[in-house]
């Protein structure tokens, strides 16, 4: 007897009746979205309040992405050229592939991309140059030749060379370009242009400008800062950079934890003043500390650099205080291999695609995460070791870089849905809010949009969710399955 008082047979009849409405629901959410593409390894897992789907696959080697005046995605496929996506929404965020065309055939072409803000002006970047060409938003196809912006940057090992477009000063064009080896000496000298982010005036320009000599300097000993972005509310420029490999100290291996990956401030473009603005970040000499127990005489914390290799009167820790270069405003864990920063257009979060590395035992990395900012910087500290959360990650790292997914470039669309490209696997992802909201939304801890931190910077929980249609199902019918059995609960 139940607390109402309930036959067997009528529990069964309501068990049954309920569960048929919770197929029902399944169902309904399966079909809404007809997607069919199979991720090329094991699913995504996804944090709680999170849906991350597969939209497009069959790429080559996808790395800069970014959204038209159109809302075609424009893929650069590296030493391929750019592709133009366009894609079918059939409702409740279900995506799928409608059209697939060439838009510039250039196998010189490797990462960096960028779209005026008229719509009208295509950029892009191959590891000597940057070009720009007309471009139709409306037949997505260029309508000139390319012409060269800026030239002379080659280097025989970083070879992308990251563009970004000030929305706070309009016509200046941001470029990265970084080493030509691990440890670059040359990138000492600042003549050379080696590991540096500089800012180059469009307007009225009238020959092509040379990376080495011209341009605003923002940062130079910046080993390789691939992600740039501007903080929206600010105008402050932020980078992420790829540390050292193979690093050691006084003879000693370090390099499985050590040196961390960096988020770089390198002051504004919109004339405010800030004194990290063309300073010295440290490359090659200086690092930031990420696991400090594990640094010979180290008496630093977290972010703070120390300098490799063997110590001198020259070259030891003193150089790398904070008077003499430029330390990191966040540090992450060594050999993730940030690829890019993408910020909300309200300023409360800085998300982040980490491509992970080869130099490490047990791989890191391989993920999207999410840094929360507040009034132009991130919350948490300079020496918070959980200041990026986890939102997509893979399932196994140990299967990596072979058996896994590595996130590469970020765009938003004009709904606030992030897209991001994965290269070893040719596909595109676009992540989404469970409740319906725009991803865009993140931000601020108190409204639960970030998930909660943890050690190492995880997120606190994270589900395993299908990139295809099964992700949205998985939602609708887990919400039903909850209200059935509260309501069996009851009645027994």
């Amino acid at each position: 007897m139940g607390k109402m008082g309930i036959t067997s047979a009528s529990f069964l009849t309501t068990a049954s009746v309920l569960f048929n409405v919770a197929a029902t629901q399944s169902s309904v959410a399966s079909a809404s979205c007809s997607s069919t593409l199979t991720a090329s390894h094991a699913a995504p897992s996804v944090a709680d309040g999170y849906v991350a789907r597969l939209v497009a696959n069959n790429l080559t080697t996808p790395r800069g992405i970014k959204f038209d005046s159109q809302g075609v995605l424009l893929v650069v496929e590296q030493n391929s050229g750019i592709t133009a996506l366009t894609f079918k929404d059939d409702g409740q965020d279900c995506l799928s592939l409608a059209t697939r065309r060439t838009v510039i055939n250039d196998t010189s072409l490797n990462h960096g991309i960028e779209i005026s803000a008229n719509g009208t002006t295509l950029y892009a970047s191959s590891p000597e140059a940057v070009y720009s060409w007309d471009y139709s938003p409306m037949n997505q196809t260029n309508t000139s030749a390319p012409q060269t912006l800026i030239a002379n940057m080659t280097t025989s090992d970083h070879t992308t060379r990251t563009l970004l477009l000030s929305q706070h000063a309009p016509g200046l064009l941001v470029v990265t370009r970084g080493s030509t080896s691990n440890l670059d000496a040359e990138a000492e000298d600042l003549g050379t242009g080696h590991s540096q982010v500089k800012a180059f005036n469009l307007t009225n320009q009238t020959r092509p400008y040379d990376f080495s000599t011209d341009g605003l300097l923002l940062g130079w000993g910046l080993r390789n800062d691939v992600g740039v972005d501007e903080e929206p509310i600010s105008g402050g420029i932020y980078t992420v950079e790829n540390s050292v490999d193979d690093a050691t100290r006084q003879g000693q291996d370090i390099h499985q934890n050590n040196p961390g990956e960096e988020l770089n401030f390198l002051g504004y473009l919109n004339g405010t003043s800030s004194p990290n603005q063309g300073r010295n970040f440290g490359y090659p000499e200086c690092f930031a500390a990420w696991n400090v127990s594990a640094i010979p005489d180290f008496s630093g914390t977290v972010g703070d650099q120390f300098a490799i290799g063997a110590l001198n009167s020259s070259v030891n820790d003193t150089t790398c205080d904070a008077a003499n270069r430029q330390a990191p405003r966040l540090t992450f864990e060594a050999h993730m291999a940030p690829l890019d920063i993408l910020f909300n257009t309200a300023g409360t979060a800085a998300w982040v695609t980490f491509h992970g590395s080869w130099d490490r035992t047990d791989p890191v990395g391989y993920k999207l995460s999410v840094v929360e900012f507040a009034d132009g910087e991130p919350v948490q500290a300079s020496n918070s070791t959980t200041a990026a959360v986890d939102i997509v990650t893979n399932q196994d790292n140990s299967v990596c870089p072979d058996g896994c997914f590595r996130p590469v470039g970020l765009a938003w669309d004009s709904q606030g849905r992030l897209f991001f490209s994965s290269d070893a696997t040719g596909e595109i992802y676009v992540v989404l809010r469970a409740d319906g909201n725009a991803t865009s939304t993140a931000g601020s801890n108190a409204t639960g949009t970030i998930p909660s931190q943890s050690a190492g910077g995880t997120s606190g929980t994270s589900s395993s969710a299908s990139p295809t249609s099964s992700s949205m199902a998985s939602v609708g019918s887990t919400g039903a399955l909850a209200v059935i059995f509260g309501i069996l609960a009851f009645l027994l």
